[in-house]
């Protein structure tokens, strides 16, 4: 039996820097496990170059990425929304899974505390990632 595949939201002010970290991040673990969605509710012009940076580091290519803006209908179709200091600009709605994960902001952040915020979210996206859609070879292998 295969369920259906677990979407997720990443939400930040800006969708420049964290949130966007996050969904390449989650992406690339996951692959077609997860559908991943990042927004925000103030876009910025163009994602921080610092993070596309630090991110292009571990081999994940975010350049082409637009900061977008945060719509009713991407938390609505979510199964799990993560915020990052983003306040009440999320909508609630009543059966999804929130969370919020404080993070420094990256925004005029140099290169190595990017890097330190970048690391911060992988670790928790593998954990999200874990609970959200674990990899089925890995439990059939125990």
């Amino acid at each position: 039996m295969t369920a259906a595949r677990p979407e997720v939201l990443f939400v930040c002010v800006h969708n420049a820097g964290r949130s966007q970290m996050a969904a390449g991040l989650l992406q690339s673990k996951a692959g077609e496990r997860v559908t991943v969605i990042s927004a925000g509710s103030e876009p910025a012009d163009q994602l921080n170059p610092a993070v596309v940076e630090a991110m292009e580091e571990v081999g994940i290519d975010i350049s082409a990425e637009q900061p977008k803006k945060l719509e009713d209908g991407m938390v609505r179709e979510s199964d799990v929304v993560i915020t990052m200091g983003c306040g009440d600009a999320c909508p609630i709605y009543p059966g999804k899974r929130y969370e919020d994960w404080e993070l420094e902001d990256p925004a005029g952040k140099d290169l190595a505390t990017v890097r330190g915020i970048r690391d911060q979210i992988s670790e928790r996206v593998r954990g999200l990632l874990a609970e959200v859609a674990p990899d089925q070879s890995d439990s059939a292998a125990s």
